[in-house]
């Protein structure tokens, strides 16, 4: 690795809103930067996905649901200027309510939802084991589904992703770094890994 990156951590909001159309991923980073315009100048700032029950029309968010953000440890103080900020998704919005930072941690199985790659998933493996290897990670990287996300009129292609066997200081740099485009978006965000849904 050739430089040190800047130290990371998430910060976790608190949050009412019942669902979430499909396609929010745009609209929910755009309602962010008119909050926080540094946002889209972070480079290795992220927007976790929502998780919640996928529906036909987008997803329903349990109480329980927090909006999560990735950030540099610089950054924290500022992000909580969200607490109070009421976020429009189209016809849904959702009320942010208090932040609580959440440190990473040093998890040896890590899994990405989607990371964007235009490849083949041969080609696609040889990426991920170059720009690891590029940040001095070692590991047994487990390729899952192709998958798509609609961000208007573009098409975001890439697969989930495993990676096991990571040494403490290992996950915390893959977690800090992530891997590939669109992390704002919900993309090559890596986060702890519980169990293989169908490698979700």
């Amino acid at each position: 690795m050739t430089a040190t990156p800047p130290a990371m951590t998430d910060i976790a909001f608190a949050m009412q809103g019942d669902f979430a159309p499909t396609g929010y991923e745009r609209p929910l980073l755009q309602a962010l930067v008119s909050v926080l315009p540094w946002l889209a100048e972070e480079p290795l700032a992220g927007v976790l996905p929502l998780r919640g029950t996928q529906h036909d029309q987008g997803i329903w968010l349990p109480r329980r649901t927090k909006l999560v953000l990735r950030l540099p440890v610089s950054r924290i103080g500022e992000a909580h200027a969200l607490s109070g900020q009421r976020l429009a998704l189209g016809k849904a919005s959702l009320l942010i309510e208090a932040g609580e930072i959440r440190p990473h941690k040093g998890h040896p199985t890590l899994h990405a939802r989607l990371v964007t790659s235009a490849l083949d998933e041969t080609e696609f493996m040889a990426f991920v084991e170059a720009e690891l290897s590029h940040m001095g990670i070692t590991g047994q990287c487990l390729c899952g589904k192709h998958r798509t996300l609609m961000d208007g009129d573009r098409t975001l292609r890439g697969y989930s992703l495993v990676v096991h066997h990571l040494k403490p200081d290992q996950s915390l740099l893959l977690q800090g770094m992530g891997l590939g485009q669109d992390r704002t978006l919900g993309c090559g965000i890596f986060v702890p890994f519980k169990a293989i849904p169908n490698l979700a």
